[in-house]
């Protein structure tokens, strides 16, 4: 009772650990998924063969499986404080149907004025999307940088039609893998600064900067995606223009 006291949504994750179950690896991931099914079918039966099955089969006089029993138990009391309909039923309530049921009255209000709004919005910015460009990127990459330190990044986009509010323009960056792709990365919302002469030719400048959280090889790229403060899906099915 004592875990499910502090169970907070989303936040709550159940212990592992070697008395409550067992693992298929330890999290590797490969690019070749037929490889990575071989080496995980090849685990499956080593636990089974030397683990799992010798566990239920180890018995005392009374016949019962006491170390079976054990690990049955420690899974019950770690895992369904967690995983349970009562708390499945609590966090989509709080983080989903409330916010929707909220969301779907703020839409409705003066005879769906958002929604008109929104509908605009989506016209214009597929109508001038195409104008989009990015003109250059500029960031010392030529020097090495330690952990801890940040990578500043200016570049000029050609924005069109289109207003700087109207779209986001963001830093996606990551690590590389040997083949010199960004196969995981995360999204930093760089910084609008100015027009580029007095907007007359409609390019702007944003910067943002990237943290070195880890070594290794790093890379970036910067694109542009359609921005509205009542768009809630940043990632609108073919609006994103990659540099």
């Amino acid at each position: 009772m004592g875990e499910e006291q502090q169970w907070k949504p989303g936040r709550i994750k159940p212990p592992m650990g070697p008395d409550n179950g067992w693992s298929i690896g330890h999290g590797e991931e490969y690019e070749d998924h037929e490889y990575q099914d071989e080496v995980e079918s090849h685990a499956i039966y080593d636990l089974l063969e030397k683990e799992v099955v010798p566990l239920f089969y180890e018995r005392g006089t009374d016949e019962l499986p006491r170390g079976w029993i054990a690990r049955m138990k420690a899974s019950m009391r770690t895992v369904c404080p967690v995983f349970n309909t009562d708390r499945m039923v609590h966090e989509y309530t709080e983080r989903f149907y409330l916010p929707a049921s909220g969301r779907a009255r703020d839409l409705a209000k003066d005879r769906f004025q958002c929604v008109r709004e929104l509908a605009t919005w989506d016209a214009r910015v597929r109508e001038h999307w195409s104008e989009l460009a990015i003109r250059s990127v500029e960031a010392a990459t030529s020097e090495d940088l330690e952990v801890g330190a940040a990578l500043r990044v200016i570049t000029v986009v050609h924005l069109g039609e289109l207003r700087p509010d109207e779209v986001t323009v963001q830093l996606y960056h990551g690590g590389l893998d040997a083949k010199g792709h960004l196969p995981q990365g995360s999204a930093i919302t760089m910084g609008y600064m100015e027009p580029v002469g007095g907007n007359v030719n409609g390019d702007h400048i944003y910067s943002g900067a990237i943290p070195c959280r880890t070594s290794g090889q790093h890379g970036y790229a910067v694109r542009i995606l359609p921005y509205h403060p009542d768009q809630l899906i940043p990632l609108i099915p073919g609006l994103i223009h990659w540099g």
